[in-house]
């Protein structure tokens, strides 16, 4: 049965959706981007900083279920421009340092409020 994820840990949903989602064996998060829990918006920081926020809030969202990003399965990173994809790794490696999730990386043409990453994943809870 599905239920959602909610934390102040990680900025409110602002539209329809949920930070989360759960069927009590699987979390799926929605796409995280560089946005405080207070509402500030990052987007003209470097990508490092704008990936941090957006891995901040996955941690956040995960942390609400009890679970960590050893729990996680997969990622799914958004990035405006691939040629920042290096960059993005480098702070994307700190959070995954031993026995990484399966992940791909794509750029798209427009992510929202202009920012230059959106992180989702997928967990497996105990």
């Amino acid at each position: 049965m599905k239920r959602t994820i909610s934390t102040d840990d990680a900025p409110e949903a602002v539209g329809a959706y949920s930070q989360a989602t759960t069927n009590g064996s699987l979390l799926f998060t929605a796409g995280q981007i560089p946005l405080t829990p207070d509402g500030e918006l990052l987007a003209d920081e470097p990508i490092e900083a704008q990936t941090e926020q957006a891995l901040d809030n996955l941690v956040a969202i995960l942390e609400a279920e009890g679970a960590t990003v050893d729990d996680v399965l997969k990622v799914t990173v958004f990035l405006a421009d691939i040629e920042e994809f290096e960059a993005m790794n480098e702070t994307y490696a700190n959070y995954f340092a031993s026995e990484p999730p399966a992940r791909s990386a794509v750029e798209v043409a427009n992510l929202p409020k202009g920012v230059g990453v959106e992180i989702e994943a997928v967990a497996a809870l105990e």
